[in-house]
Protein backbone atom coordinates (compact mmCIF):
# COMPACT_ATOMS: atom_id res chain seq x y z
CA UNK A 1 0.00 0.00 0.00
CA UNK A 2 1.12 3.28 -1.29
CA UNK A 3 0.32 7.00 -0.79
CA UNK A 4 -0.50 7.20 -3.86
CA UNK A 5 -3.33 4.35 -3.71
CA UNK A 6 -4.56 6.22 -0.05
CA UNK A 7 -4.79 9.27 -2.33
CA UNK A 8 -6.74 7.69 -5.07
CA UNK A 9 -9.25 5.89 -2.91
CA UNK A 10 -10.19 8.73 -0.70
CA UNK A 11 -10.56 10.79 -3.79
CA UNK A 12 -13.06 8.15 -5.37
CA UNK A 13 -15.61 8.69 -2.36
CA UNK A 14 -14.68 12.15 -1.70
CA UNK A 15 -18.04 13.84 -1.28
CA UNK A 16 -19.75 10.77 0.56
CA UNK A 17 -16.68 10.77 2.96
CA UNK A 18 -17.63 14.81 3.32
CA UNK A 19 -21.22 14.35 4.53
CA UNK A 20 -20.13 11.53 6.74
CA UNK A 21 -17.56 12.46 8.56
CA UNK A 22 -16.92 16.19 7.80
CA UNK A 23 -18.24 18.69 9.96
CA UNK A 24 -17.43 19.19 13.56
CA UNK A 25 -20.58 17.77 14.94
CA UNK A 26 -19.83 14.29 14.15
CA UNK A 27 -17.08 14.04 15.70
CA UNK A 28 -17.20 12.82 19.71
CA UNK A 29 -17.39 15.72 22.29
CA UNK A 30 -14.91 13.71 24.39
CA UNK A 31 -12.49 13.53 21.21
CA UNK A 32 -12.45 17.30 20.79
CA UNK A 33 -11.74 18.00 24.26
CA UNK A 34 -9.00 15.44 24.46
CA UNK A 35 -7.79 17.32 21.31
CA UNK A 36 -8.21 20.93 22.20
CA UNK A 37 -6.99 19.82 25.53
CA UNK A 38 -3.52 18.79 24.60
CA UNK A 39 -2.91 20.97 21.61
CA UNK A 40 -3.65 24.48 23.25
CA UNK A 41 -1.89 24.52 26.35
CA UNK A 42 1.30 26.59 24.04
CA UNK A 43 1.46 28.93 22.00
CA UNK A 44 3.32 28.68 18.26
CA UNK A 45 1.78 26.58 15.04
CA UNK A 46 -0.21 23.47 15.00
CA UNK A 47 -0.08 21.03 11.67
CA UNK A 48 -3.23 18.85 11.48
CA UNK A 49 -1.45 16.10 9.21
CA UNK A 50 -3.96 14.43 7.59
CA UNK A 51 -6.60 16.91 7.99
CA UNK A 52 -9.31 15.55 5.16
CA UNK A 53 -11.78 17.98 4.92
CA UNK A 54 -10.48 20.59 7.09
CA UNK A 55 -13.09 20.83 9.91
CA UNK A 56 -10.99 19.65 12.81
CA UNK A 57 -8.30 22.17 11.98
CA UNK A 58 -11.13 24.95 11.67
CA UNK A 59 -12.38 23.90 15.17
CA UNK A 60 -8.71 23.91 16.17
CA UNK A 61 -8.14 27.28 14.62
CA UNK A 62 -11.10 28.27 16.69
CA UNK A 63 -9.56 27.75 19.74
CA UNK A 64 -7.60 30.72 18.91
CA UNK A 65 -4.78 28.10 18.08
CA UNK A 66 -2.67 29.05 14.55
CA UNK A 67 -3.47 25.79 12.73
CA UNK A 68 -2.81 24.51 9.18
CA UNK A 69 -4.23 21.32 7.81
CA UNK A 70 -2.65 19.56 5.23
CA UNK A 71 -3.69 16.24 2.89
CA UNK A 72 -2.96 13.96 0.16
CA UNK A 73 -5.70 14.14 -1.33
CA UNK A 74 -6.62 17.69 -3.59
CA UNK A 75 -10.13 16.89 -3.24
CA UNK A 76 -10.28 17.67 0.30
CA UNK A 77 -7.70 20.20 0.21
CA UNK A 78 -10.13 22.15 -2.47
CA UNK A 79 -13.14 21.89 -0.29
CA UNK A 80 -11.52 23.11 3.21
CA UNK A 81 -10.67 25.72 1.63
CA UNK A 82 -13.97 26.35 0.63
CA UNK A 83 -15.70 25.38 3.55
CA UNK A 84 -12.99 27.29 5.93
CA UNK A 85 -11.91 30.37 3.85
CA UNK A 86 -10.08 32.04 6.89
CA UNK A 87 -7.87 28.62 7.31
CA UNK A 88 -4.71 27.93 5.72
CA UNK A 89 -4.80 24.35 3.99
CA UNK A 90 -1.83 22.85 1.81
CA UNK A 91 -1.48 19.43 -0.05
CA UNK A 92 1.73 17.98 1.65
CA UNK A 93 3.16 14.16 2.24
CA UNK A 94 3.55 13.48 6.06
CA UNK A 95 6.70 11.51 5.05
CA UNK A 96 8.38 14.65 3.80
CA UNK A 97 6.66 17.58 5.15
CA UNK A 98 7.49 20.86 3.45
CA UNK A 99 8.24 22.35 6.94
CA UNK A 100 11.44 23.93 8.29
CA UNK A 101 12.92 21.85 11.21
CA UNK A 102 11.78 22.79 15.05
CA UNK A 103 9.09 24.93 14.12
CA UNK A 104 6.14 23.28 14.89
CA UNK A 105 4.61 23.37 18.26
CA UNK A 106 2.33 20.65 18.08
CA UNK A 107 0.94 17.81 15.40
CA UNK A 108 -2.63 16.11 15.42
CA UNK A 109 -2.57 12.89 13.42
CA UNK A 110 -6.68 11.72 13.62
CA UNK A 111 -6.99 8.79 11.96
CA UNK A 112 -4.56 9.86 9.14
CA UNK A 113 -1.48 6.83 10.19
CA UNK A 114 -4.20 4.15 9.86
CA UNK A 115 -3.38 3.40 6.80
CA UNK A 116 0.49 2.90 7.22
CA UNK A 117 1.97 -0.11 7.18
CA UNK A 118 3.63 -1.16 10.68
CA UNK A 119 7.18 -0.81 9.18
CA UNK A 120 6.54 2.87 7.95
CA UNK A 121 5.21 4.21 11.13
CA UNK A 122 8.17 4.96 12.46
CA UNK A 123 9.60 7.00 9.13
CA UNK A 124 6.92 9.24 9.66
CA UNK A 125 7.33 9.83 13.43
CA UNK A 126 11.08 10.74 13.20
CA UNK A 127 9.37 12.94 10.36
CA UNK A 128 7.51 14.33 12.78
CA UNK A 129 10.35 14.97 15.76
CA UNK A 130 11.82 16.53 13.27
CA UNK A 131 9.48 19.89 12.60
CA UNK A 132 8.28 19.75 16.26
CA UNK A 133 9.80 22.14 18.67
CA UNK A 134 11.28 21.00 22.26
CA UNK A 135 8.33 19.60 24.26
CA UNK A 136 6.00 20.35 21.69
CA UNK A 137 3.03 17.62 21.86
CA UNK A 138 1.65 14.90 19.34
CA UNK A 139 -1.97 13.67 19.27
CA UNK A 140 -2.58 10.55 17.83
CA UNK A 141 -6.03 9.23 16.89
CA UNK A 142 -6.03 5.33 15.86
CA UNK A 143 -8.03 1.71 15.95
CA UNK A 144 -7.32 -0.73 18.32
CA UNK A 145 -7.06 -3.96 18.12
CA UNK A 146 -5.61 -7.10 20.22
CA UNK A 147 -2.53 -7.31 17.84
CA UNK A 148 -1.24 -4.52 15.01
CA UNK A 149 -3.06 -6.33 12.05
CA UNK A 150 -4.31 -5.08 8.79
CA UNK A 151 -7.79 -5.04 7.96
CA UNK A 152 -10.37 -3.86 5.45
CA UNK A 153 -11.42 -0.65 5.78
CA UNK A 154 -14.18 0.56 3.94
CA UNK A 155 -12.38 3.04 1.86
CA UNK A 156 -8.62 0.88 1.60
CA UNK A 157 -6.40 -1.02 3.95
CA UNK A 158 -6.16 0.15 7.03
CA UNK A 159 -3.88 -1.08 10.08
CA UNK A 160 -5.04 -1.29 14.27
CA UNK A 161 -3.12 -1.14 17.01
CA UNK A 162 -3.08 -2.20 20.48
CA UNK A 163 -2.36 1.07 22.17
CA UNK A 164 0.32 -0.07 24.58
CA UNK A 165 2.29 -0.74 21.53
CA UNK A 166 1.56 2.34 19.90
CA UNK A 167 2.86 4.11 23.00
CA UNK A 168 5.48 2.15 22.77
CA UNK A 169 6.78 2.68 18.92
CA UNK A 170 6.09 6.49 20.11
CA UNK A 171 8.21 6.39 22.80
CA UNK A 172 11.42 4.56 20.39
CA UNK A 173 11.01 7.49 18.60
CA UNK A 174 11.41 10.02 21.21
CA UNK A 175 8.05 10.67 22.55
CA UNK A 176 6.35 10.12 25.98
CA UNK A 177 2.88 9.37 26.66
CA UNK A 178 0.72 12.12 29.10
CA UNK A 179 -2.66 10.99 28.48
CA UNK A 180 -4.57 8.20 26.36
CA UNK A 181 -8.49 7.71 25.79
CA UNK A 182 -9.93 4.70 25.07
CA UNK A 183 -13.57 3.73 22.87
CA UNK A 184 -14.34 0.81 22.76
CA UNK A 185 -16.40 -0.77 20.14
CA UNK A 186 -20.50 -0.55 19.95
CA UNK A 187 -21.37 -2.04 17.08
CA UNK A 188 -21.27 0.46 15.02
CA UNK A 189 -17.76 1.85 15.33
CA UNK A 190 -14.21 0.01 15.93
CA UNK A 191 -12.62 0.33 18.96
CA UNK A 192 -10.08 3.26 19.13
CA UNK A 193 -7.93 5.01 20.79
CA UNK A 194 -6.25 8.18 21.46
CA UNK A 195 -2.94 9.35 22.65
CA UNK A 196 -1.26 12.66 23.70
CA UNK A 197 2.59 12.71 23.69
CA UNK A 198 5.33 15.39 24.10
CA UNK A 199 8.94 15.33 22.86
CA UNK A 200 11.51 13.81 25.03
CA UNK A 201 14.39 15.87 25.14
CA UNK A 202 17.93 14.05 24.59
CA UNK A 203 19.96 14.51 27.21
CA UNK A 204 23.74 16.01 26.45
CA UNK A 205 26.29 12.93 26.67
CA UNK A 206 28.71 14.61 29.62
CA UNK A 207 32.03 16.10 27.23
CA UNK A 208 34.47 14.81 30.58
CA UNK A 209 34.45 14.53 33.89
CA UNK A 210 36.41 16.51 36.65
CA UNK A 211 37.77 14.92 40.41
CA UNK A 212 38.25 17.12 43.18
CA UNK A 213 40.51 15.91 45.68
Amino acid sequence: MNLEQVRDAYASVTGLYIELFGTIQQVHADDLAFIGRHLSIQPGEVLDAGCGPGHITDHLRSLGINAMGIDIVPEFIAHAKAAHPTGEYQLGSMKRLDVESHTIAGILAWFSLIHLPPQELDGVLAEFRRVMTPAGTLVVGFFDGAEASRFDHKVVTAYRWPVDEFSERLMQAGFTEVERLHRPGDGTHRPYAAIAAVMRQERAEPTGTRTCR
